[in-house]
C-alpha cells in the first residue's frame, strides 16, 4: 500500500518540481526504506525493487519533460524484459537513490539502467527493456526519439547489454523452437 502513497506523492509533489535533464541524461530519485518494504531478512525485499523502479521510470519520464505530451499522445510504457544483479542489501530505514538512465536502443526496445545507490555505494544495477504502446500497438522507437528530440545516433549499448540481449534471443529461440514428438 505504501507504494501506492508513494505514486500519489510522485505525481502530487515530486513530478512539479523536479529539475530537467537531457534525453540520455541520468535521474535520481531518493527514497527511504520502509519496514513494510522490508522482508523477514531485515532488508529491503527482492519485490520492492521493480515497484520502486516503475516509480523511478516515470520520475526519469518527467524530469525530461516528456510526462505531459506522452501522457497527451495516448503512450504507455511497456517493460519487456529486465535482470537484476544484487550486490548487497539496503537495511531498514536506510536512505537509498535511484539512477535512473537509458543506455540506448535498437530497433525495436530502449534499454535503461538503473542503479539503487546509498552511503555505503552500489547495492543493485538492474538492465530493462521496453516500448511504448499506443492503442495495443507499439510506437516506433524512430517515433519515439523524434518526439524527445533526440538527434544522432543511437549510443553504443554497454557490452553488458549486448550480451543480455543475446541470452533473451536465445531463450527465445530455444522456447520456441518446434519440439520433437517422442511418440511415433
Amino acid at each position: 500500500m505504501n507504494l501506492y502513497f508513494r505514486l500519489i506523492w510522485l505525481f502530487m509533489w515530486r513530478i512539479h518540481r523536479c529539475k530537467r535533464i537531457g534525453f540520455l541524461g541520468t535521474s535520481r530519485i531518493s527514497y527511504r526504506a520502509l519496514p513494510l518494504d522490508c522482508d523477514i531478512n531485515l532488508h529491503l525485499t527482492n519485490s520492492r525493487y521493480p515497484a520502486f523502479l516503475d516509480l523511478a521510470r516515470t520520475h526519469m519520464i518527467a524530469e525530461m519533460g516528456f510526462m505531459k505530451r506522452f501522457l497527451k499522445l495516448g503512450w504507455a510504457p511497456i517493460v519487456n524484459a529486465s535482470e537484476f544483479t544484487f550486490i548487497r542489501d539496503i537495511k531498514p530505514f536506510e536512505k537509498f537513490e535511484i539512477e535512473t538512465k537509458i543506455v540506448g536502443w535498437d530497433q525495436k526496445y530502449f534499454y535503461i539502467e538503473h542503479r539503487f545507490v546509498t552511503a555505503r555505494g552500489l547495492h543493485s544495477i538492474v538492465h530493462v527493456r521496453g516500448v511504448f504502446l499506443h492503442k495495443g500497438k507499439q510506437v516506433p522507437i524512430e517515433t519515439l526519439v523524434a518526439e524527445a528530440g533526440h538527434q544522432g545516433p543511437a549510443p553504443e549499448l554497454p557490452p553488458e547489454v549486448v550480451q543480455w540481449i543475446a541470452f533473451l534471443q536465445l531463450k527465445k529461440d530455444q522456447n520456441l523452437a518446434p519440439k520433437l514428438s517422442l511418440v511415433s
